[in-house]
């Protein structure tokens, strides 16, 4: 029920949102240039390795501070969560959810304890228990254990919640013209 419902959710929403894409792609390119699209490597369903894709919002040069990589355009991207909009088509594919954990990188994986490794046994989202939940300053512990709570209780009248609180989350964000940034105070392997 909740793989139909992901799927049809997103196919309603891609219709809907087709033209905001494919404006926001004509301007990463335009502004930007190629390629229009960030893909990386990510830890899904049993840990299984996937690609997830975003609108670029960083220059394509390495260095060491990831935050000063951001375009201008980017920074808007980020602001309005537009970035994440091709991942709809990664739920199309079977990758991820409209609800759960949020796939983490899959080097992650080799850190979490026992307990922690529950959120690998579903399929990860685009946001999540964690995402609607935790404060502007957090700990990986924190969110993991939010993860975990989430996988132990979840149900359709959760991640209906979790869509809400999603949604009114973006309009705040947008009519206060803040971004919700979360900051994890240590590193991973850090704990």
């Amino acid at each position: 029920m909740k793989k139909f419902l992901s799927i049809s959710i997103s196919i309603f929403l891609i219709f809907l949102l087709l033209p905001i894409m494919l404006i926001v792609a004509l301007l990463i390119l335009l502004i930007d240039g190629n390629p229009i699209l960030f893909s990386q490597k990510r830890a899904g369903l049993n840990g299984k390795i996937f690609i997830l894709y975003k609108f670029r919002t960083m220059e394509n040069i390495k260095i060491k501070n990831d935050r000063s990589r951001v375009t201008k355009l980017g920074k808007i991207l980020r602001n309005f969560k537009l970035d994440e909009l091709p991942q709809l088509f990664n739920i199309l594919k079977g990758d991820l959810s409209l609800v759960g954990p949020r796939p983490l990188l899959p080097e992650y994986n080799k850190y979490y304890n026992k307990k922690q490794k529950v959120r690998l046994s579903i399929h990860p989202g685009i946001t999540g228990w964690a995402q609607v939940n935790e404060k502007r300053n957090t700990t990986w512990k924190k969110r993991l254990d939010l993860d975990i709570w989430y996988v132990e209780n979840r149900s359709i009248v959760l991640d209906v919640t979790i869509l809400l609180k999603t949604f009114f989350l973006l309009i705040k964000m947008i009519y206060t013209k803040k971004n919700r940034v979360t900051i994890i105070t240590k590193r991973f392997d850090e704990k």
